[in-house]
């Protein structure tokens, strides 16, 4: 089998055989397995040779070859992106012939005579920076002009965002919705297929009112109530400690507790938790050893008595006299 049967492209460090067929059909996956990693190995193997071949260089790592270009197209993992429809200022900008200039980044501040940004934070002639406004003829007497530059801007940014999601929305249709937007599609009210925001209900608002007043360290306990607020639900149980002296009232729980537990041992479904055969055997199983090991001391003690003691006297330890001296 020599290398000449396979197509190698060393752009891509691939290599395919165009004619192999399996002879049989394996019986089994295993077989199929161990076939197509024989054949992998060769394929490698003839990926490697080609690479020995071409000319090298030497470097401090070794060997360096340059491939060549690559004679295969592989295909692409995800479609083409579509081509985003023109906007409505584009449209216009066409139709007028108007040709978008880029812009500086950088503008020169006559009022405080520096160089700012045109757009963001400490622009250029931003509102925050002039101190008096003159007037105009047109001014009304007793309007604020501040208060007018202020809501004239946020007419401009309300009208730019609707005409971002309008040109979203026709985007949409096409499907030719920007990558970092289509995860957060369904969100945005631009899709049109979206159902319509569900209203929230009187016990949800309410869950959610007593979730935010108990939220705070004390759970709620001193916070300030509004009026007619009812206090908050609590759906699991509370935990009861009894008290650690026994006695009338809140003491007794405790022997109430102990007598509901025996009195559950003691019913008719008493075999269900307590297997009675098991502990009848258990204590007879203890009496009959314990009478045995009473037999074994009395007899031993009776042979003990028949024998002669070596040691008829019991040393006296230095250890137990108040003397530290020896004994005369």
């Amino acid at each position: 089998m020599g290398e000449q049967q396979y197509e190698i492209d060393l752009g891509n460090l691939m290599a395919f055989d165009p004619h192999h067929h399996f002879p049989s059909l394996p019986s089994s996956r295993e077989e199929l397995v161990k076939e197509c990693l024989q054949k992998g190995t060769k394929l490698v193997q003839a990926v490697a040779d080609a690479l020995f071949n071409l000319p090298s260089s030497e470097d401090r790592d070794g060997p360096i070859v340059t491939l060549p270009p690559p004679t295969t197209r592989l295909p692409r993992e995800k479609p083409l992106p579509k081509k985003t429809p023109p906007t409505k200022w584009e449209l216009f900008a066409k139709k007028k012939g108007i040709v978008q200039r880029k812009k500086d980044k950088l503008v020169y501040d006559e009022q405080t005579g520096t160089w700012k940004r045109r757009h963001g934070y400490d622009r250029v002639n931003d509102d925050k920076d002039v101190p008096i406004i003159e007037a105009k003829l047109t001014d009304e007497p007793g309007e604020d002009p501040f208060a007018k530059r202020r809501a004239e801007k946020k007419q401009r940014v309300e009208k730019q965002e609707k005409h971002r999601l309008q040109n979203l929305k026709q985007a949409a249709k096409v499907g030719a919705l920007p990558s970092h937007i289509q995860l957060a599609a369904t969100a945005l009210p631009i899709t049109g297929t979206q159902a319509a925001p569900r209203k929230a209900s009187k016990n949800e608002l309410a869950n959610v009112a007593g979730m935010a007043a108990t939220s705070t360290a004390s759970g709620g306990k001193f916070d300030r109530k509004l009026a007619g607020e009812k206090p908050p639900k609590h759906e699991g149980k509370y935990r009861k400690y009894l008290p650690v002296v026994e006695g009338s009232g809140m003491g007794s729980l405790e022997k109430q507790q102990t007598e509901k537990v025996l009195s559950k041992l003691i019913s008719k479904n008493s075999h269900d938790i307590l297997n009675v055969e098991k502990a009848v055997n258990m204590y007879n199983v203890k009496k009959d050893k314990k009478r045995r090991n009473q037999q074994g001391k009395s007899t031993s003690s009776t042979f003990g008595k028949l024998k002669p003691q070596k040691k008829p006297y019991k040393k006296t330890s230095s250890k137990g006299s108040p003397y530290k001296g020896k004994s005369k």
